[in-house]
């Protein structure tokens, strides 16, 4: 028999995904009105044939605040600084979607929000964890925590804007970290944050009918970066009961492994070529794919399986001793390495 907790996820996707179906569907009629367009060729990265409303924003700001209502988050503190922080974002990316702003005036509401979760509670605790060879405490240890945890959140959060380079993908590598990052929290007891994830995952599945090629709405800033957040925050607060913190620590990282890898690939080819890193272009993983021949769809696809099993390599991880669990994370690290020096080689690229 379903117990209550396994219940609430079905329940909680399947509410989720229908209403975000009726959000976007709202969020492209509000972004129409307000002129609130991608104009095809308004910039070279732009592959885009029809204009298209920016309403993904709109439509994610819609759920969570729905969520908020009937979950009653300011009950459950967890919760609060996740989700008052990713307000932060999407109101940020609202204004950029809207207004183009500065790259330092987004950064300062990444920080903003950075400082939200850690005022909260919310922080990374590697320096001062009993399982790692440095156990630190106080002073120096605690703003090297900090730090680690602004680097984290906003590199997350900008990766997901990264690696929406084509129709679909950034809600298709949500929806899927979600998922696991759903199996994971329920793993480890901690069904808020389950229940969080399975709002992610349905409402990323109720976005991608209307983001799927050819897209009928586009993410934006607001869409990609709050998602990007919401989901950084979460592996902060993701906890395993009876496991080894040297077994689990990478945990989040594989499970998010693509957009890492994706921003990674782009921020090192264009600091090698004198490129400005925040200026968009079309060096991308998933231009990079298609440069190679692989047509568009099983580009997308390529990235999404290398998602899946990246989050099966985490969960399967999770549950080894650390020298194990560990040697699993080096392998894909060099796996990781290697992709990235055949895709920036400079002859090919």
């Amino acid at each position: 028999m379903i117990n209550s907790v396994t219940f609430s996820l079905f329940e909680t996707i399947l509410i989720a995904m229908i209403l975000s179906l009726v959000s976007a569907r709202l969020g492209i009629r509000i972004a129409k009105r307000i002129n609130l367009i991608d104009v095809p060729a308004s910039a070279p990265h732009k592959q885009h044939s029809k204009p298209t409303p920016i309403a993904g924003g709109f439509a994610l700001f819609m759920v969570l605040i729905a969520y908020a209502v009937y979950q009653k988050i300011w009950l459950k503190p967890e919760l609060q600084a996740l989700l008052f922080g990713s307000l932060i974002i999407l109101i940020f990316g609202l204004w950029d979607d809207i207004k183009a702003v500065p790259p330092l005036v987004k950064l300062s509401g990444q920080l903003l929000a950075v400082i939200l979760l850690i005022i909260s509670g919310v922080y990374i605790r590697l320096f001062e964890s009993p399982d790692f060879f440095i156990h630190g405490e106080g002073g120096i240890y605690v703003w090297l925590d900090w730090i680690l945890t602004a680097v984290w959140v906003i590199g997350i959060t900008n990766a997901f804007n990264f690696v929406d380079s084509t129709d679909g993908l950034a809600t298709l590598l949500a929806g899927t970290a979600a998922a696991f990052l759903m199996l994971v929290t329920l793993d480890s007891n901690q069904p808020n944050l389950s229940l969080l994830n399975a709002l992610i995952l349905g409402a990323c599945t109720g976005l991608f009918f209307y983001n799927a090629p050819p897209a009928r709405l586009f993410l934006g800033d607001a869409g990609a970066q709050t998602l990007g957040f919401i989901l950084a925050s979460i592996a902060i607060v993701y906890t395993p009961i009876a496991k080894f913190q040297t077994s689990s620590w990478f945990v989040p990282i594989l499970i998010l492994g693509v957009p890492i890898f994706d921003m990674t690939l782009v921020v090192l080819s264009r600091i090698r070529r004198g490129k400005p890193i925040y200026k968009p272009g079309r060096d991308h993983t998933y231009h990079r794919l298609v440069s190679l021949g692989v047509d568009s769809h099983h580009a997308v696809l390529a990235m999404v399986i290398t998602a899946l099993s990246l989050g099966c390599l985490a969960f399967i991880a999770l549950h080894f001793p650390p020298p194990t669990a560990n040697g699993i994370f080096a392998a894909t690290l060099v796996l990781g390495v290697s992709t990235y020096v055949y895709l920036d080689n400079k002859k090919r690229w």
